[in-house]
């Protein structure tokens, strides 16, 4: 039931006169495959999911189970805040050949805690592959508690978390109440080494976006028991990590891929272009990096 171990990237979503650049989403897929990237994750919160029409959604999940065709793991964000719309672009990927699905907690109308169980469990019956929770509270205005999560590991086809609350003694309650056998992964890169020592398997990442082998090394050096290298690569990607951060996900990060030669076009409103300032602290970054050139 393990999707995958390792650095999973939360992938960005290319657009070109509005439209979706599949041409640019294949490449980028050769790209992470090429780089050590362990899974891929479409149409997530990185993705821009939210202005994503549903026909978009199926295409772009389609285009990459399709094109990375068993050569990686791919993974579909059809998580949403209604549960029948949810379980209907599950069952869709599920029959475009997605491996597993991302399941993000209900926002807005958000839920009670047993209102999620009875969520996730209606998905993960309906769709019939692996799916693995999405707990973000900053962005859903809703924490899905360490007890909740313990529920829905025993159900067969719920098999781990991509735990964003921040909250490492949330994230240390959930692996007690849930053994080895449930796979945590970090939902945030300035954590992915605390994670990992409290048993998790993995990271679904912002920063891979950009640094995908090294994001690899530090899971796979942690997991080789390589501590003090898993470590220092960590801390050395933080001023990267905070940079960004430092304006809304995924504004740097597609600014990032763009100023690198990814050809990932523009954001959709209503988020918008990244500011000067923020704009010179990352590009100061990404030349530490190697990533783009100085001068």
């Amino acid at each position: 039931m393990i999707l995958f171990r390792g650095s999973g990237v939360a992938l960005v979503t290319p657009f070109i006169n509005g439209a979706v650049n599949y041409d640019s989403l294949r490449q980028l897929i050769d790209w992470h495959v090429s780089s050590g990237t362990d899974a891929i994750i479409v149409c997530g919160t990185t993705g821009e999911s939210a202005t994503m029409s549903r026909e978009e959604k199926q295409s772009v999940i389609s285009t990459a189970t399709e094109y990375a065709h068993g050569r990686i793991p791919v993974i579909a964000g059809t998580g949403g805040n209604n549960t029948v719309e949810a379980v209907e672009l599950s069952q869709f990927a599920a029959k475009a050949g997605a491996d597993g699905l991302l399941l993000v907690t209900p926002y807005y109308n958000k839920a009670t805690q047993n209102g999620l169980v009875t969520h996730f469990s209606a998905i993960a019956d309906a769709a019939g592959i692996p799916c693995v929770l999405y707990n973000v509270p900053g962005r859903t205005g809703l924490n899905m508690n360490p007890e909740t999560v313990a529920r829905l590991a025993g159900h067969p086809l719920v098999c781990g978390i991509k735990e964003a609350s921040g909250d490492i003694s949330q994230i240390a309650r959930i692996a007690q109440l849930c053994g080895d056998d449930f796979a945590l992964y970090a939902g945030n890169d300035d954590q992915i080494v605390p994670t990992l020592a409290l048993g998790g398997i993995g990271v679904i990442s912002v920063v891979a976006n950009v640094l995908p082998k090294e994001t690899h090394e530090i899971v796979q050096m942690f997991l080789d028991g390589m501590f003090a290298e898993a470590r220092e690569l960590q801390l050395a990607m933080l001023p990267l990590i905070d940079a960004l951060f430092s304006e809304v996900n995924p504004i740097p990060v597609k600014t990032a891929l763009n100023l690198m030669g990814h050809n990932v076009g523009l954001l959709r409103p209503p988020l918008s272009e990244m500011e000067a300032g923020s704009q010179v602290s990352l590009v100061r970054e990404l030349q530490a990096w190697g990533l783009v050139s100085r001068g």
